[in-house]
């Protein structure tokens, strides 16, 4: 019996809210099981979709672990000049696979060198397993696709969490969304907690109010 662990992320690039990672593990041979039920990958799903599997694999795996990385987590990181989302991703995946102890794990991979990618995290393994690290592995592969639906479910709920204990709405939270750069705008003081103060989105906004801080007092 091959168990073989599954990883993928969640949030990498909002400016608001943590960044969520998966691990999912099942034998080889099933495979074929997580494609009849119609995991793929979680951004080719609806969100309707993905709430509906979200049950279904955590009842189906074998085991699964989910880590949320709170936005200061994610600034801690960032700060830190050995580190950047890459490595913090490598570190995270490095936790799953130790606490999920499979027999070789599939890593979506974020860096464009996928060997020193690789070879980072089996270097930090408790375990040496089998490490396969591919771009695109969520849609190659049905062990990536359950890790991606899971934390993308988990991301969207925090989302909704931070939504109602301030009771606004922000949209989705990446900077590409003009519903989340005005509320950073009018509320980048407001709730600190909530922003990643590393992001050059958060950034942007304080240098100018501290321009305009200025302007005030000429």
């Amino acid at each position: 019996m091959t168990l073989i662990c599954g990883i993928e992320e969640a949030g990498r690039g909002p400016v608001i809210g943590p960044m969520v990672m998966a691990g999912v593990v099942i034998e080889q041979k099933d495979e074929q099981k997580l494609k009849n039920m119609g995991v793929k990958d979680s951004k080719l799903l609806t969100p309707m979709q993905r709430e509906a599997l979200f049950d279904r694999i955590k009842q189906s795996v074998i085991r699964y672990k989910i880590i949320i990385l709170s936005p200061k987590e994610v600034d801690d990181s960032l700060n830190d000049p050995s580190m950047n989302l890459n490595w913090l991703e490598a570190e995270t995946s490095v936790k799953l696979i130790d606490k999920l102890n499979p027999d070789e794990a599939i890593l979506d991979c974020p860096s464009t060198n996928t060997n020193a990618y690789r070879d980072y995290v089996k270097t930090r393994l408790e375990k040496k397993i089998k490490i396969i690290s591919e771009h695109k592995a969520d849609v190659n592969y049905p062990v990536v696709s359950a890790a991606s639906i899971l934390a993308k479910v988990t991301r969207d709920r925090e989302i909704e969490k931070i939504k109602d204990s301030i009771n606004k709405e922000f949209g989705s939270g990446y900077p590409s969304d003009p519903r989340t750069i005005e509320f950073l705008d009018k509320n980048y003081d407001r709730y600190p907690h909530i922003f990643r103060k590393t992001w050059k989105t958060y950034q942007k906004v304080i240098a100018n109010k501290k321009q305009k801080g200025l302007m005030d007092f000429k």
